[in-house]
């Protein structure tokens, strides 16, 4: 639009001159070499522009006369040029393809067509890593330094030959320079961060840290939590020699990311052990909500030290009031429970969990739960035994690797905040359909394993028995019924011919007998064909040694896993 209303003026203006000179007549009069021309304005004034667009045109013949050489110079350049970049660029497409055959022979054609371009420098050095001649690699990365359109490129290219060949003091030394160079370059500052926690020096990183969040290298929200980290770190390293420097560092921590539990379990103790109770309570319920963890509850539990267990036990079910049914919150209030002897309030705690497939942990509090209440060795070696092949419980698990304790780098690739809070990758595949059902077990009237034993008539073989116990299911015809005391037979009388018994009758009467599945893996279902277990004791437990002939035997049984 601009440009037809421009037209448009300059048109306006013509008309207005050629007008303007209709109006003014005159003569113009020229004597030249004894010859007289005379004419009127209006003539002159178009013979003055024939001779100047005459005069432009004469100039511009000589000029391409006098430029012919120079313009095939330039042409012959131009094609040159263009040749090197088709070679450059096949050559990139032949280095994205995997060819180092043709990405060579490209590279060559590039470096006779274009000579020292940036992008000829580039095509060689990506050949040359391409072929794994490091050292011819290194040589066109060191060209580009002498440049300043490609210095950066060739400190990165340096940088990365010197990590892969372990030369980490020299990357180092490109990557500052680099920075340096250019502040805002991403990979730079992304490995001065690495180097700064690889070798465990929290402040510089923090600083590299604030350094790419001004520079937007990161977002703001990946920058304060990795600040949270690193403050974690240096407070867990300041503990011992720097409490107050660690306990500072500590509440940063817990500032920036509240639900950073290192921080915030190091947090509480150490204000619980210097007297703030409140404090370290407030902090430990406020990290709680945002992520439980094993750590807050027992630095929560431990909050005033001297506390008696149904002190602890009134803190576990606050923080079970905090995160309703969240299992961190009842495995503790279980194990306080326990710790306070109130192993109804534990049964009833676990319970829930034991629905699905107990875990490790609920396997080894279901066992202290049985060793604090019963003293059986039984129970507690089935429970261990069920925590062998029990799922895995979360732990902090970073780049494959599973540790019993939060740090701040991965030893693996050395990746800040790399450890999260989960289940390990290997227990995440699909359970076996056999799980345990272990929700009888909870039951205090049907005890698991151990058979009780009262003295009612004289079993003096009960022991061999025991021992010559083989497992086969009987038919149930075949099972007699209890008789009456009168009319009992010793447990050593030998089976009858065909009979499909176990080796040896069971000792009458039989107060009560509980069935188990035939399979040995777990209890699938209650249902698969009978086995009868005629021990007065944990299949697995030997017994106490001297066992004393008794009058009668009463004895119970329970399923078993």
């Amino acid at each position: 639009m601009v440009r037809v209303l421009l037209y448009l003026f300059v048109i306006a203006c013509l008309a207005a001159g050629a007008v303007w000179l209709a109006d003014r007549p005159g003569e113009v009069s020229v004597l030249w070499q004894g010859y007289r021309i005379e004419t009127s304005v209006a003539i002159a004034a178009i013979g003055v522009i024939i001779l100047a667009f005459l005069a432009m045109l004469g100039w511009a013949a000589v000029r391409f006369v006098l430029g012919l050489p120079s313009a095939f110079s330039f042409a012959s350049r131009a094609r040159r040029r263009a040749r090197g970049f088709e070679a450059v660029s096949r050559g990139m497409v032949a280095i994205g393809a995997g060819d180092p055959v043709a990405a060579g022979r490209y590279a060559v054609d590039a470096r006779k067509f274009s000579g020292n371009e940036p992008l000829t420098l580039l095509l060689e050095a990506q050949t040359a890593q391409l072929s794994g001649d490091r050292g011819r690699a290194e040589a066109a990365f060191k060209a580009m330094l002498d440049k300043p359109e490609t210095r950066v490129l060739g400190l990165r290219g340096l940088f990365v030959e010197a990590r892969r060949r372990g030369d980490m003091t020299a990357a180092r030394a490109f990557a500052d320079d680099a920075v340096r160079r250019s502040p805002s370059l991403a990979w730079a500052n992304d490995a001065l961060l690495d180097f700064h926690t690889s070798a465990g020096d929290w402040q510089a990183a923090r600083t590299a840290v604030e350094r790419r969040a001004a520079l937007r290298l990161a977002e703001k929200a990946d920058a304060k939590r990795q600040r949270a980290v690193l403050l974690a770190a240096e407070a867990l390293d300041a503990k011992g020699s720097e409490p107050e420097k660690a306990l500072a560092a500590a509440l940063e921590a817990t500032k920036l990311a509240p639900g950073l539990t290192p921080a915030a379990a190091l947090a509480g103790r150490m204000l619980a052990e210097r007297g703030d109770i409140r404090k370290a309570a407030k902090l430990l319920e406020a990290a709680w909500r945002e992520v439980p963890h094993p750590d807050i509850a027992a630095a929560y539990l431990d909050v005033r030290p001297g506390d008696s267990a149904q002190d602890r036990l009134a803190r576990a079910e606050t923080l079970v009031r905090l995160r309703p049914a969240d299992p961190e919150g009842v495995l503790a209030l279980a194990g306080a429970a326990i710790h306070a002897r109130d192993f109804a309030k534990a049964r009833q705690a676990l319970k829930p969990l034991l629905a699905g497939g107990a875990s490790v942990r609920v396997c080894l509090l279901m066992a202290e739960l049985e060793e604090a209440e019963h003293g059986s060795a039984g129970r507690v070696r089935e429970w261990l035994s069920r925590a062998t092949r029990a799922p895995r419980d979360a732990a902090w698990v970073a780049d494959g690797l599973v540790s019993d304790h939060w740090l701040p780098v991965s030893p693996i690739s050395g990746r800040l905040d790399a450890f999260v809070w989960t289940v390990p990758p290997a227990t995440l595949v699909s359970q076996a359909p056999a799980i345990d059902d272990v929700l009888a077990d909870l039951d205090d009237s049907a005890p698991l394993l151990e058979g009780r034993a009262e003295t009612m008539a004289p079993v003096e073989t009960a022991k061999p028995v025991i021992e010559q116990a083989t497992l086969v299911a009987p038919e149930p015809a075949k099972i007699e019924p209890a008789k009456p005391a009168g009319d009992e037979k010793p447990a050593t009388e030998p089976v009858a011919k065909g009979e499909p018994a176990v080796a040896a009758k069971l000792p009458t009467p039989v107060a009560e007998a509980t069935v188990a599945p035939a399979t040995s893996a777990s209890v699938r279902d209650h249902r698969p064909s009978p086995v009868i277990f005629p021990v007065s004791h944990a299949p697995d437990d030997p017994g106490p040694e001297d066992v004393q002939p008794a009058t009668a035997a009463k004895a119970k049984f329970r399923l078993f896993g």
